[in-house]
């Protein structure tokens, strides 16, 4: 073989190396640091659940320093972990074994610092390999989604506001009691904390959904969330609103009673929408308050794909 062949052979097998170590990451792992690890972690089986030490969703709230904890199953810690929002997690809790979606495991675990929520997802995934054998790969689709935009461009509702137009965001973070909708007298912040996505209800299926200090794309996932547990929206939502910066919001809607305790498994997508006799529908609610619509299109959805998965080692 000549030198220059070998040179080139030489370039191809440093490409493929290069691609072999570098994976094709979402944006916000590569943003995270790249792979983490906790110092020190206990998981064991449990039949009592834990709330977490802070919300396990996909907003910037801050976390409780270098410190994890929860009891939930291995479904929702992986929800967490890759960022997923419910309809991606349903995808890939299909590919889980049963056990996976039902048995809870109680995790303990500490990092040095103040990781951001983002690095603690990644070392949550570290965890998970190691302690579950955990493995995925991303595979991306074109597939149908709603895209988010303006009712009218250039131009939000009254209840969507630049995050400097409200209050301050806390210091710290506590999570709020639950309890029933507040009166519209109400003068508490709502909701109380930044970066995180609330919502309640009450048993005659009114809802307050809020977010403070959230990017549009935060709201598209709290939307599709949320939409999806109002029986509304069958698609992930996309944001295509051209909005930028930082946003506060609330959304006052009605939905059906019997879904109000089902936001971890909530079933197929209601045909109809609820009556407005106790208020707006999910959507028109988005329509009149946040001045948002939501669009039927097409784009690509990423979702992770399980390729294998264990029950847990021994600590």
């Amino acid at each position: 073989m000549s030198k220059s062949l070998l040179r080139i052979s030489g370039a191809l097998l440093a490409i493929v190396a290069l691609r072999a170590q570098s994976p094709d990451l979402p944006d916000w792992q590569k943003a995270a640091g790249g792979k983490m690890a906790f110092d020190v972690a206990s998981v064991k089986p449990t039949n009592r659940p834990e709330p977490p030490s802070f919300p396990l969703d996909s907003g910037n709230a801050k976390t409780s320093g270098g410190r994890f904890s929860a009891s939930f199953s291995l479904s929702l810690y992986i929800k967490f972990a890759y960022k997923l929002d419910a309809f991606r997690s349903s995808a890939t809790n299909a590919m889980l074994p049963k056990w996976a979606t039902t048995d809870m495991y109680e995790i303990h675990a500490t990092a040095e610092g103040n990781p951001t929520k983002d690095q603690m997802r990644l070392m949550l995934q570290s965890l998970l390999a190691d302690r579950f054998k955990l493995k995925v790969h991303f595979d991306t689709q074109e597939k149908p989604v709603f895209a988010l935009t303006l009712v009218k461009p250039g131009q939000t509702g009254p209840k969507l506001i630049p995050h400097d137009q409200g209050p301050p965001c806390p210091d710290s973070f506590t999570l709020p009691a639950l309890g029933g909708l507040p009166s519209d007298s109400d003068k508490e912040v709502f909701p109380p904390m930044c970066g995180y996505a609330y919502g309640f209800g009450n048993l005659n299926g009114k809802w307050r959904l809020g977010t403070r200090n959230s990017t549009p794309e935060y709201l598209a996932a709290s939307i599709s969330d949320y939409g999806l547990f109002a029986g509304e929206v069958d698609k992930p939502v996309v944001d295509r609103t051209g909005l930028s910066g930082r946003f506060d919001f609330t959304l006052e809607y009605a939905t059906d009673p019997a879904r109000l305790f089902s936001f971890f498994g909530p079933g197929p997508p209601k045909v109809d929408a609820p009556g407005d006799s106790q208020g707006p529908s999910f959507q028109e609610a988005l329509r009149k308050q946040l001045g948002l619509k939501l669009v039927p299109d097409k784009g690509p959805v990423e979702t992770p794909v399980v390729d294998h998965v264990e029950r847990p080692s021994e600590n």
